[in-house]
């Protein structure tokens, strides 16, 4: 190759060389796609230059709704308090701990007997009749009479577990007398009507208002409340109640429940098989409960027939 080619040569490749930046000859560089990403940002050992972008993030994040706040135990204790501690009472105390012993000493079990009342309401209107206002009798008055009644038929029901000198025994009372189960403002009462079956209805039915009174009243002597060989609970008061189960008032071995009257609808008497025909009858549910370590439940279920019979036919009571 001659001189003057490889000069020629050179030449060519210098003019396929980028040119400098900085060549007032050169092209203009062509222009970049810009991002929408904020281009990184140095900082110098002040953190000045970063300060703008670590505000601009800031304010970013603030912008967006901050999550639901849990209630604060601070918050909810300056509003209306959500309960109130009421100490117990000496009474509360007492009922608790004779309950609580009854349930775990004295083995439950529970007969259910649904009672006609028709002939007892009856008599009662033409007693009440004809007391000309000396006595005006209540359902309650015939049926803790009726309770006396069985219970003097049937005495198991009428007894009570003991434990005398370290020696245990079945005490049986030849006294029938019949606790009251009654609601006061400082709790459940027994108030005792003693003799029962030694005593008419007009009697027991005064003893049973005056008891009641004074119990409410918080005005019960301690003998008028402890004791007892029976006990009835009636909330028969109470139109919602259809029955219920009640708990035994220890060392006694039986409690009824009494649950509120119904009428029901039951065959006409005088009615062949097969033909139709009914009539309302008025009716209470009663449900003893029996200590099975002293009433087994033959006996048990021997009670609530007595207590049936007595109730059904209310004459008896009264002659």
């Amino acid at each position: 190759m001659s001189k003057e080619e490889k000069q020629a040569g050179q030449e060519a490749a210098n003019a396929t060389e980028a040119p400098e930046s900085g060549s007032g000859t050169a092209p203009a560089a062509p222009k970049q796609e810009t991002s929408s990403a904020p281009a990184a940002e140095e900082s110098e050992s002040s953190g000045e230059r970063l300060q703008p972008t670590i505000s601009r993030w800031k304010g970013k994040q603030m912008a967006q709704p901050p999550p639901a706040a849990a209630a604060s135990p601070a918050a909810s204790a300056t509003g209306p308090p959500t309960y109130e501690d009421t100490p117990a009472t000496s009474m509360r105390k007492t009922i608790a701990s004779r309950l609580t012993q009854s349930m775990n000493q004295n083995p439950h079990y529970f007969v259910a007997s649904s009672v006609s009342v028709t002939k007892l309401l009856k008599l009662r209107a033409a007693l009440n009749a004809s007391a000309a206002g000396a006595y005006k009798l209540s359902v309650n008055d015939f049926l803790i009479k009726a309770v006396a009644v069985a219970a003097k038929k049937v005495p198991l029901a009428n007894s009570s577990w003991r434990e005398i000198d370290g020696q245990v025994v079945i005490r049986t009372h030849h006294v029938v007398d019949v606790s009251v189960a009654v609601s006061t403002p400082i709790g459940l009462m027994t108030p005792i009507v003693r003799n029962v079956t030694g005593s008419g209805l007009q009697t027991i039915s005064a003893q049973i208002k005056d008891l009641g009174k004074r119990a409410r009243d918080g005005k019960l002597k301690p003998e008028e409340y402890q004791g007892g060989t029976i006990t009835i609970s009636n909330m028969g008061m109470n139109e919602a109640i259809d029955r219920f189960t009640a708990v035994i008032n220890p060392p006694q071995a039986t409690i009824v429940a009494v649950g509120a009257v119904k009428k029901v609808a039951v065959p006409r008497e005088g009615v062949e098989d097969g033909a139709e025909g009914f009539e309302w009858d008025e009716q209470i549910v009663l449900t003893g409960s029996f200590d099975h370590k002293v009433v087994d439940g033959a006996v048990g279920g021997e009670y609530m027939r007595e207590l049936k019979k007595v109730i059904e036919s209310p004459l008896n009571m009264v002659l």
